[in-house]
């Protein structure tokens, strides 16, 4: 029987004050949490199964309260993801839940956050995202981003930017979204790193490659989170490592106890 492993982490980084990150993967969120030692979990590969990140827009009041929302909903939503019409309607519901939630607390307008993430079914992934969180696929022909960035072109010589063109909320007033959602097929060889911007904007992807040659799991998840440290950590860091096994192994391995639920 085949089994799924998330490792996870998430952190404020070297420069934030709070950490305004969520995470969900499967039942289990984690939200504006700091954890320094990557949490482990297993799945069975059979009911769908989400594994998500969301990224509160910074400079702007509630980020974390969007990113909770978020993963709230999707974490709800999850069992009945299973294709791709309703990964899309899962997130348009997330977009309408934080422009309401914002309606009804002034101090929240304008709140946002980006989102991606996969949903694992027994013969593919859905991979997904709004915004400019990311999705990378690892195998043995190296890494490549099978999310697309939401963000502006950039300028010669320019390798990152802060802007998104949308996100989940974000605006006075509500604005629909197109989210980015497409089927890949499943894989044992295959590794999936789902992240905000805090590891991919500090850490060159050759670098997250070449840990990701070097180590599994949740040390994967942990020298990725120090490589975003030594490249001085601008912005919170969130992180998830998603592995398809052969065997069953431990519940929870290596770390802290899991977080309660947001």
């Amino acid at each position: 029987m085949r089994y799924i492993t998330v490792a996870a982490l998430s952190h404020t980084g070297l420069v934030r004050e709070h950490n305004e990150d969520s995470l969900v993967a499967g039942p289990w969120t984690l939200c504006g949490t700091v954890t320094e030692n990557p949490q482990t979990l297993v799945f069975p590969v059979g009911s769908p199964l989400v594994v998500a990140v969301a990224d509160g827009i910074g400079g702007q009041p509630g980020g974390e309260v969007a990113s909770a929302l978020t993963v709230a909903h999707l974490a709800a939503l999850g069992p009945s993801l299973d294709s791709v019409d309703a990964v899309r309607q899962a997130l348009t519901r997330c977009n309408r839940a934080v422009y309401a939630a914002a309606e009804r607390d002034r101090a929240l307008t304008a709140m946002g956050t980006t989102v991606a993430g996969t949903v694992v079914l027994p013969d593919a992934l859905l991979v997904f995202n709004v915004g400019d969180s990311r999705v990378l696929e690892a195998g043995e022909d190296g890494l490549r981003q099978v999310s697309v960035d939401d963000s502006p072109p950039l300028r010669e010589g320019q390798r990152t930017t802060s802007l998104v063109t949308q996100a989940i909320g974000g605006a006075p007033r509500f604005s629909a979204i197109t989210p980015h959602v497409r089927s890949v097929p499943l894989a044992q060889d295959r590794r999936y790193v789902v992240c905000t911007d805090g590891l991919t904007d500090p850490v060159l992807e050759e670098d997250i490659a070449a840990v990701l040659r070097a180590h599994d799991g949740g040390r994967a998840v942990f020298e990725l989170w120090k490589a975003a440290l030594q490249a001085g950590a601008p912005d919170n860091i969130t992180l998830a490592l998603i592995t398809v096994e052969a065997e069953q192994e431990s519940e929870i391995g290596g770390g802290e106890e899991p977080e309660p639920p947001c």
